[in-house]
């Protein structure tokens, strides 16, 4: 079964993976896969711009999860989404050293769901869990994808709603 593990930037999907890992479940890391699909750069938006879809259609599954704020667009049993809250992920992009234009980028498609839109277009709600990770140590958050991906969550969409933080001009 390969699980994706995706997410705005700034969720924490990066450290729930390593402690998977250090748990035992094999984790390979999205960008340690895309460098063939790579199309350009983006000085200006401090971003590769790659191939989503030749990735996609590409990208040979395996047993494991792969971790990516691009990994829902793959052919995946199981879909996680880390979210967090807008305000707190735009600190947590801050303290990253991320340009304030990014930060509100990613802040707004946080507020927007714009992941989980993505997700529930390609893959049936019943393999997709969120998790808040806003108030959740990494450990938690790790235990309860372990219990979706062995099939024991019921109703794992949760839609977490952060449409409160739309129109908010700065996030500083």
């Amino acid at each position: 079964m390969m699980v994706a593990l995706s997410g705005t930037p700034g969720c924490g999907k990066s450290t729930v993976a390593g402690i998977l890992r250090d748990r035992g479940w094999t984790v390979v890391w999205q960008n340690d896969t895309t460098g063939p699909y790579e199309l350009e750069e983006d000085a200006g938006r401090d971003t590769v711009i790659i191939d989503e879809e030749l990735w996609a259609e590409e990208f040979a599954p395996f047993e494991g999860i792969i971790e990516g704020h691009l990994t829902h667009l793959l052919p995946a049993d199981r879909v996680v989404i880390l979210r967090c809250r807008p305000d707190i992920l735009a600190g947590r992009l801050r303290e990253r050293g991320y340009a304030a234009e990014k930060v509100a980028e990613n802040a707004e498609a946080e507020a927007l769901d714009v992941i989980l839109v993505e997700t529930l277009d390609i893959h049936p709600e019943s393999r997709v869990c969120e998790i808040d990770t806003t108030e959740m140590n990494p450990e938690d958050t790790a235990g309860v994808i372990e219990a979706f991906i062995r099939g024991e969550c019921p109703n794992p969409c949760t839609h977490v709603e952060w449409s409160a933080y739309l129109g908010i001009t700065t996030w500083e």
